[in-house]
């Protein structure tokens, strides 16, 4: 009788790995203003380089309730996920040497990518590039920000319009090896009041593409009371944010523009990069 065959081991997805896997801290990054882990993460024969941001590591923030920061970033790649566009990297909520925080895999950017944003001089973008605003550089001089008139980038405006980013900045666009956009750093996300800070406002009252809308339909339908990512999200935000969330996916479709400025907060992050 001959032997029955062997079927290899299923490969971890990266979802299970950061979930299971032994975190290892091999660094801090030091730049961030909250505590932001370098680490690896392995599981039997299967590892990755992570980043960790432990909850006891966040700084309080006057207008977001205290210790809530990882739970956002975690709500932030439900819905990318939801999306279809997968935006977001592979991130969770789990116990770490510093106690729970969010873990999530880290994507090495491509080294000296400058084709997404832009200081120029002249008073109108070129072609294939979208103004943002005028940069005071120095010495009495201002020149234009610019973003590439780039559809990954326009997926990321509307993600950031779903969640209400608070700091969508030039250093959070992550572009890899493989031609893909992520974007990273989302703590300050979900507030019910409008919070909207990005480098992103290049399509500012313009259509959304007919892509953006088919994604935001699934959202409106996902985010129903029994949909399966309303039951998630309810468990990292509030039924306040969730009802805000909810109404800012309708009044995209209500309206059929990327929003612009309200004008009652700071368009752009401080520092901008």
């Amino acid at each position: 009788m001959p032997a029955p065959e062997r079927v290899p081991p299923r490969s971890l997805t990266s979802v299970e790995l950061l979930t299971r896997g032994e975190l290892t801290v091999l660094g801090q990054i030091r730049e961030a203003s909250n505590a932001v882990l370098y680490c690896s993460v392995a599981y039997g024969d299967e590892s990755a380089e992570c980043v960790y941001k432990p909850v006891a590591g966040e700084r309080p923030l006057w207008d977001f309730p205290d210790g809530t920061l990882a739970q956002r970033e975690i709500a932030a790649y439900e819905v990318s996920r939801a999306t279809g566009w997968d935006l977001v990297p592979p991130t969770v909520l789990r116990d770490g040497p510093y106690g729970e925080g969010m873990v999530q895999l880290w994507i090495e950017p491509v080294e000296g990518d400058s084709g997404l944003l832009a200081l120029v001089e002249d008073e109108e973008p070129a072609e294939g590039w979208k103004a943002v605003a005028l940069a005071e550089v120095g010495e009495g001089r201002t020149a234009l920000l610019v973003h590439a008139d780039d559809a990954r980038l326009r997926r990321l405006a509307v993600l950031d319009a779903v969640i209400n980013n608070g700091d969508r900045k030039g250093g959070h666009l992550l572009p890899a090896p493989d031609g893909r956009l992520y974007g990273i750093d989302h703590g300050v996300t979900f507030n019910v009041d409008d919070k909207l800070r990005t480098l992103l406002w290049g399509w500012a009252g313009e259509p959304l593409t007919s892509e953006a809308v088919g994604a935001l339909k699934g959202l409106a339908e996902a985010l129903l009371p029994a949909g399966a990512l309303a039951v998630r999200l309810s468990f990292l935000i509030t039924e306040a944010e969730l009802d805000a969330l909810r109404a800012r996916v309708a009044s995209l479709l209500d309206t059929g523009v990327h929003p612009t400025p309200s004008g009652e907060w700071p368009a752009i992050p401080w520092p901008p990069v």
